[in-house]
């Protein structure tokens, strides 16, 4: 039977909440050019009409803006500001304006969007790098979360909060702000595409929203599996997600080691043409280490000794149980136990019914299963299966605090909740290979 009983189910609840706001570029569709023949662009238009007002009408279009908007976001002007600089084809007819003018500018050009009105699930956790003033037995916590808004496009944003010695998670209350990072170009040793962004320091964690910025990601950044990553001693963050461009996907990686300042890499190699990959804690042998379902169905365990080439691997685990037949992944990195690696998989069964379980590798061969759970360990309660995506839990990685396992995971597509259990426990249930089941 399922064990789901084994868990500490917590009633946290991380819903969407439509009055979580950024404000992005607008670009105002336009008609094909036979059907709306135009001299100039509809772009050009606009700023000629805006360009077009007196001083007071531009003054006084600018403070009710701000008025109404002001308060809802940071610096808000500055971002008018740089949202004209972006447009500089559409000034070029006109030798003088002023700087009220651009900013009303590119105040016509930008729009709030509410990134996460329609789903807040798929979280991951890690450790917070910074832990000064956390009690004694307590760990602070940062959970990543796929948000969904408008166009179901996908970002990435985040929660802090603690998790004490008895295993109860408290999840710190986010800012109203929310904003989007500084963009940067990368340097000519980066990885071919890669990204730098970067947020300011006054931004609270909960602030700080990765929002798609390449053409390969245009329809979203989903899934982040969040590792903290020990490199000979030094942690850093790294998180596998997929790019989606509304036609194609790809795998990425995310790189940080203080939550304010990321790159973002395309991965390359066949394996990184799929999705649902995710990086062991450390370098095994002296190579890095990867779990992925490169074929959309089963498990594979790949070695690289570069970080963003990743060749086909090794078959780990195919679906061998009635509440997996349809498919297996993994839900986030293996969590690095004295008994070998915990790898928390879901399965695909009946009715689209996705279901968690573990299976216990080999700490030093984690090609070897030495343990499984033959049943689900946590799967869709009557109380939690409606959603956007009904029958389902997710999650994108678990974390181990002492000798409890922290499972955050998703409810249907929409929300999002947490769990612990005793490692103790959940070795109990699992099924040792090559005994008779």
């Amino acid at each position: 039977m399922p064990q789901s009983n084994l868990f500490n189910r917590q009633a946290l609840y991380l819903r969407p909440d439509p009055t979580r706001v950024i404000v992005r570029p607008f670009k105002p569709s336009t008609e094909p050019r036979h059907l709306n023949p135009r001299d100039k662009s509809r772009a050009n238009e606009i700023v000629d009409r805006v360009l077009s007002l007196d001083p007071t009408a531009t003054a006084n279009q600018l403070r009710d803006i701000l008025a109404n908007f002001d308060g809802r976001h940071r610096n808000l002007l500055r971002q008018f500001e740089l949202r004209a600089d972006a447009m500089e084809d559409a000034f070029q007819h006109h030798q003088r304006f002023s700087q009220q003018q651009r900013q009303l500018v590119g105040a016509y050009f930008m729009n709030e969007y509410s990134f996460e009105s329609a789903a807040l699930f798929n979280p991951s956790i890690v450790p917070h790098p910074d832990q000064s003033g956390v009690a004694d037995g307590s760990r602070r916590l940062i959970i990543s979360l796929r948000a969904v808004g408008e166009g179901h496009i996908s970002s990435l944003t985040f929660r802090s909060g603690v998790i004490d010695a008895e295993g109860d998670v408290t999840i710190d209350a986010p800012t109203q702000l929310a904003g989007l990072p500084e963009i940067h170009a990368s340097d000519g040793l980066a990885p071919a595409g890669c990204i730098g962004i970067s947020f300011k320091d006054e931004s609270d964690l909960s602030e700080r929203v990765i929002f798609p910025v390449t053409e390969a990601q245009s329809n979203g950044i989903e899934d982040a599996r969040f590792v903290a990553f020990d490199d000979d001693g030094k942690t850093i963050y790294f998180a596998t997600y997929t790019a989606y461009s509304g036609s194609s996907i790809r795998s990425e990686l995310l790189e940080t080691t203080d939550f304010l300042n990321f790159t973002l890499t395309p991965l390359r190699g066949p394996a990184a043409r799929n999705k649902g990959m995710a990086l062991f804690p450390r370098r095994i042998d002296g190579r890095y280490a990867m779990i992925a379902r490169q074929d959309s169905e089963n498990l594979f365990l790949l070695y690289s000794d570069d970080l963003h080439q990743w060749d086909e691997g090794r078959l780990l685990m195919k679906p061998e149980f009635a509440w997996q037949f349809v498919q297996i992944g993994n839900c986030g990195s293996p969590v690095e136990i004295d008994e070998g690696w915990l790898l928390f998989t879901h399965g695909v069964g009946p009715m689209r019914r996705y279901a968690i379980g573990v299976t216990l590798l080999d700490k030093h061969d984690p090609s070897i299963i030495l343990s499984r759970t033959v049943e689900p360990l946590l799967q869709p309660e009557p109380t939690e299966r409606e959603g956007y995506v009904p029958n389902v839990v997710y999650s994108c990685g678990a974390m181990r605090h002492g000798d409890l396992i922290a499972l955050p995971y998703a409810v249907s597509d929409t929300y999002s909740n947490f769990t612990t259990i005793k490692i103790s426990r959940l070795l109990e249930t699992m099924h040792p290979i090559g005994a008779a089941l």
